[in-house]
C-alpha cells in the first residue's frame, strides 16, 4: 500500500511555501508526485454580490482587479512552489468554477496538505480545508512545526466510523514510522470498544503498535495530546466532524480542539 499523489492547495499567500515544503516531504517516502493546486477566490462566487448596482466601467473595472490579484496569486504560489524544488512537482491553477476543479484535483490525490491557518478557520483556503475534510471527505494533513515522515506516529482510536476510516488510510504513513502507538480513551467515549482489535489489524499489515488505554473521562481531546506529546508524536492519526457541521462548529467537540491545538501535526479524515 502506498501513495502517489500528494496535493497542496495553494492561495498566492505567505503559507503557500510551509505547505509545498510540507506537501514535498510527505512525498519523498513514497516516490509520489506533488500537485500544487492554485485556488484563486471565484469571480462567479463574487457576482452575485456586486447586485445590480454595479454596472458599467465600475463592474467592469471590479472584474479587472479581481483578475490583478488572482495573476499575483498564481505568480507568489508558482514561486512558492518553485522555492521547494522536487523533480514530481506539477502546477494546476483552477479556472472558474474553482470549487468544482478543486473537488476534481482532491479526488485523484491520496492525501490533501494544509498549514495550520486553514484548518483553524483563517485564511482564504479555510473553506478549501471544510471542503476537503467535510464534503468530500478526502485524507488530509495538517502539517506543523516539527512535521516530518518516519518518526512515531499517535493513532486515536474510538472505534468508530471517522476513526476507523482515518486509521485505515493512515496505514502508509505508519509503514513508515519508527514508532505507532495506538491512543484509547474508553471512558471518554460512549461507544464500547476494545483498542487491542486496531492492534490486530496493523499486524496482519506489518505495522507493529504499541497500545496506550487512557483512563480520563468527559472530552477526549486534551488526553488524545496530552499522551500523544507525552509519546512523542510528531503526528496524531484521528477522525473528523462525528456530528453534524455545524453542531461541531457551535459547540466544540474532539475535533474543533484538535484543530485549534499547536502541536503535533494532524492526519484526519471524516
Amino acid at each position: 500500500m502506498s501513495w502517489a499523489r500528494i496535493m497542496a492547495p495553494l492561495s498566492g499567500g505567505q503559507g503557500d511555501p510551509a505547505a509545498v515544503a510540507a506537501a514535498v516531504m510527505l512525498a519523498e517516502p513514497f516516490g509520489a508526485e506533488v500537485a500544487c493546486v492554485y485556488t484563486p477566490a471565484d469571480v462567479a462566487d463574487v457576482m452575485p454580490w456586486m447586485g445590480e448596482g454595479f454596472l458599467g466601467g465600475v463592474q467592469t473595472t471590479a472584474l479587472e482587479s479581481l483578475k490583478e490579484a488572482a495573476a499575483a496569486g498564481e505568480k507568489n504560489a508558482r514561486a512558492a512552489m518553485a522555492g521547494v524544488p522536487y523533480a514530481k512537482s506539477q502546477f494546476v491553477a483552477l479556472q472558474t468554477p474553482v470549487w468544482a476543479g478543486l473537488s476534481a484535483e482532491s479526488r485523484l490525490s491520496d492525501v490533501v496538505v494544509f498549514n495550520s491557518d486553514p484548518a483553524r478557520g483563517r485564511g482564504p483556503l479555510a473553506e478549501a480545508f471544510q471542503q476537503m475534510v467535510a464534503d468530500e471527505q478526502r485524507p488530509v494533513l495538517i502539517a506543523r512545526e516539527g512535521f516530518k515522515v518516519g518518526g512515531t506516529v499517535a493513532v486515536a482510536w474510538d472505534g468508530g466510523k471517522e476513526a476507523s476510516r482515518a486509521a485505515r488510510l493512515a496505514v502508509p504513513l505508519l509503514e513508515k514510522a519508527q514508532k505507532v502507538v495506538i491512543l484509547g480513551a474508553p471512558k471518554a467515549s460512549s461507544r464500547t470498544f476494545d483498542p487491542a482489535r486496531l492492534q490486530a489489524y496493523y499486524a496482519t499489515r506489518g505495522v507493529t503498535a504499541e497500545l496506550q488505554v487512557l483512563s480520563e473521562t468527559g472530552d477526549a481531546a486534551p488526553a488524545l495530546l496530552k499522551a500523544a506529546k507525552a509519546a512523542g508524536a510528531e503526528i496524531l492519526v484521528a477522525g473528523a466532524f462525528g456530528h453534524p457541521r455545524l453542531q461541531e462548529f457551535i459547540f466544540g467537540g474532539t475535533t474543533r480542539t484538535l484543530l485549534n491545538s499547536d502541536q503535533p501535526s494532524l492526519f484526519l479524515s471524516h
